[in-house]
């Protein structure tokens, strides 16, 4: 019995770790706000990048 509980326990753990792996495609919210023009990094809220790029509030 306690085999058989191990057992179980490891191929969960497998299995979580395969879909663990795989990359999801993103999610809608975050392909809106890309990255800044200018500097590379990511936009974060609806304003403008700390780097002084250009503002990001009115693009959809």
């Amino acid at each position: 019995m306690l085999l058989k509980i191990v057992s179980l326990f490891l191929v969960v753990m497998a299995v979580l770790a395969i879909f663990g792996k795989l990359r999801l495609p993103p999610l809608v919210g975050m392909t809106r706000r890309g990255k800044c023009p200018d500097c590379g990094r990511p936009m974060i809220g609806r304003g403008p990048c700390s780097c002084g790029g250009p503002d990001r509030r009115n693009r959809s």
